[in-house]
């Protein structure tokens, strides 16, 4: 039997993963998108130096390569569970790495204000519904 914890935990999850996997896009997104996107935040005109398209796209790909990872296991929790904790814990980690590097690098308020502390509680929350869940499969056993 599904608890609502773990019911609650796939649903996240898969927003988690959903979140990330659209970051293909950037992947092959023309330099036009992007310069867009960054001067509409209010970060000015995108360096057109190739170190900028190269992290860009690659971090795009790593995101929708977690974004894939999250769907993985969101399909079987019971098996993943030591995974699903170290995400929760790795994001809680670079939450507040993020927050840090946000606020140094500044970003845009909005940005510094959002990023890290939502990794911060989507690490929180993933520890938390895990925890739950797992009390429930011990005591279906």
């Amino acid at each position: 039997m599904t608890s609502s914890h773990e019911s609650a935990l796939k649903v996240l999850l898969r927003f988690i993963g959903t979140s990330s996997l659209l970051a293909l896009i950037f992947v092959a997104a023309p330099y036009s998108w992007m310069n867009g996107i960054h001067q509409y935040l209010g970060m000015g005109e995108l360096s057109h130096q190739p170190v900028v398209g190269y992290l860009a796209r690659s971090t795009s790909a790593f995101y929708a390569i977690l974004g894939g990872l999250f769907w993985l296991i969101s399909f079987d929790l019971q098996r993943y569970d030591r995974v699903v904790n170290y995400l929760g814990v790795i994001f809680i980690v670079f939450g507040v790495a993020f927050f840090i590097i946000d606020w140094l690098e500044g970003m845009p308020l909005f940005w510094r204000n959002c990023e890290g502390p939502s990794l911060i509680g989507f690490g929180i929350a993933i520890i938390y519904l895990n925890l739950n869940a797992k009390k429930n499969w011990i005591k279906s056993r």
